[in-house]
């Protein structure tokens, strides 16, 4: 248990990391650097949700024979529905209507948007522990530290991308940055979650798994790739997503 409860706080320490940025840097962050974490970060998820997740999920289900798939394909519309649901969610929390005192800042949208998405990040490293203390998944102690690790790099340019904005926005460093560790902080509150039920969770441990994946394949493609595709120097997000995706499968080969 104490490995697992060391695990699901590493995503967390990366987040903090990266919004401790705000310390060293101007009030933005360099549109080269942003490009390259933002396409970093979309690589580390892609390549953990498939090696990490969406791969043991198919071994999980393997004894379904031809209709192994089923889980690994329902939980993860699960989990991409339910990130729809909660994008649909958010316009609803923060009402812009009319521009009056209700109405929330870019950047405060900003943070909201990026804590909510946290939350599957945080039930996908909770999930993989829950599977290793149960001994469901075919997920191995170091597997699971891969996927902890491969978020917390992800997880290093989003604490920047807060931190950094409410600092422009006049805050001073250290509210900032406690800003960026804040949006960070429901990670291991999603993960330790994920950690009590884990005897409820094993026998539908493939779907919990893929569900995990669909998020997480949700943010990459609704909030990371557009970020890169906007951007007149789109390839070298490009290259850098490779760079994350070669990481992250460089670390599920090597740990796992």
């Amino acid at each position: 248990m104490n490995e697992a409860i060391q695990g699901i706080m590493i995503p967390f320490i990366g987040t903090s990391l990266g919004a401790a940025l705000v310390f060293f840097m101007q009030r933005e962050i360099p549109g080269l650097l942003r490009r390259a974490l933002t396409g970093f970060a979309a690589g580390v998820m892609v390549a953990a949700s498939v090696w990490s997740l969406l791969l043991p999920a198919l071994a999980q289900s393997s004894g379904l024979g031809a209709w192994a798939f089923v889980p690994a394909a329902g939980g993860f519309w699960l989990g991409v529905l339910f990130l729809l649901l909660m994008d649909r969610a958010t316009p609803r929390l923060c009402p812009d209507a009319g521009g009056g005192a209700g109405r929330l800042s870019p950047t405060a949208m900003l943070l909201l948007a990026v804590t909510i998405h946290n939350v599957p990040e945080g039930m996908a490293v909770g999930v993989v522990y829950a599977g290793l203390l149960t001994g469901r998944g075919g997920v191995t102690a170091l597997g699971a530290l891969s996927l902890a690790l491969g978020i917390a790099i992800q997880n290093l340019p989003e604490g920047a991308i807060i931190s950094m904005p409410l600092r422009a926005a006049g805050l001073s460093r250290r509210r900032a940055f406690a800003g960026g560790v804040l949006s960070g902080a429901v990670e291991p509150l999603g993960a330790a979650l994920m950690l009590l039920l884990a005897d409820r969770l094993a026998p539908a441990m493939p779907w919990c798994l893929s569900f995990a994946a669909g998020a997480m394949l949700y943010v990459v493609v609704e909030e990371l790739i557009p970020g890169l595709s906007r951007d007149p120097a789109s390839g070298a997000g490009a290259a850098w997503f490779a760079a994350g995706f070669t990481v992250m499968l460089a670390l599920d080969v090597a740990l796992g």
